[in-house]
C-alpha cells in the first residue's frame, strides 16, 4: 500500500468515525423510559456499525467520543457515562472481533448474540460493585431510596442482588435485543457507505 493510499484510507476511517460519533450523540439524548432509573436509547449502534465496518478500535471510540461530550451536560456526575462505556465496550468490543474473523450472516448473528450476553453479564456486575456504590457517593443518593425504584416495579425487590437480577438484567437484555435486531436490519444496507471501494 502506498503512502497516497494509506493516507487516504486513515481520513476515510476518522470521517467515518466522526460522523457514526455525532449520530451516537444525538442517539443518546433520545431516551426511553423503561423500568425504574433505566432508559432505552440506540446511542451504542453507531459504535457496533464502526465496529463491524472498521474493527473494535473503532467503535471503541466513537463509544469514548459521544460519551465525552455527553458529559458536558451530565446530569448524573458522570456515573451515567460510566455505565454506557462499560456496557457498550461490552457489547462492540467482542461483537466487532468476531464480526471480523467471520463477515458473513452467521457470524453477524454469532457477533451480536455474544455481544449481548457479554453485556448483560457485565450490566450485572457493574451495577452492583461500580454504579450502584457510585450513585450513592456522587449523587448522595441512599441505597433505600435506589432500591425502592426498583421496589416499586415488583414488590418483592428489597435488597441490590434482588435489584440487578430482576431490573438491571431483564432491562439490558431488552437493550441488546433491540441493538441486536436494528442492526441486523441496518448494517447491509449502509455498509456501502461505511467502506471505501478499493483503487488499484
Amino acid at each position: 500500500m502506498t503512502q497516497t493510499k494509506r493516507n487516504t484510507n486513515t481520513m476515510f476511517n476518522l470521517t467515518r468515525c466522526g460522523l457514526l460519533s455525532a449520530m451516537a450523540v444525538i442517539l443518546f439524548y433520545i431516551e426511553i423510559p423503561v423500568v425504574a432509573f433505566y432508559k432505552l436509547d440506540l446511542s451504542t449502534l453507531p459504535a457496533i456499525l464502526a465496529g463491524f465496518a472498521m474493527g473494535p478500535w473503532q467503535g471503541f471510540a466513537v463509544i469514548i467520543i459521544k460519551n465525552l461530550v455527553h458529559m458536558l451536560g451530565t446530569s448524573t456526575a458522570g456515573v451515567g457515562e460510566l455505565a454506557d462505556i462499560l456496557m457498550s465496550c461490552a457489547f462492540v468490543i467482542p461483537a466487532s472481533l468476531i464480526y471480523r474473523r467471520q463477515k458473513s450472516r452467521k457470524g453477524a448473528l454469532k457477533a451480536m448474540l455474544l455481544g449481548s450476553a457479554a453485556m448483560v453479564i457485565v450490566s450485572v456486575l457493574v451495577n452492583y460493585f461500580i454504579l450502584i456504590p457510585a450513585y450513592q457517593v456522587l449523587m448522595n443518593l441512599p441505597l433505600e431510596a435506589i432500591i425502592g425504584m426498583g421496589q416499586a416495579v415488583f414488590g418483592f425487590i428489597d435488597n441490590t442482588v434482588k435489584l440487578v437480577i430482576f431490573i438491571t438484567a431483564p432491562f439490558n437484555i431488552l437493550k441488546a435485543v433491540v441493538l441486536s435486531v436494528v442492526t441486523y436490519l441496518l448494517y447491509k444496507r449502509v455498509s456501502p457507505l461505511l467502506h471505501q471501494k478499493s483503487g488499484r
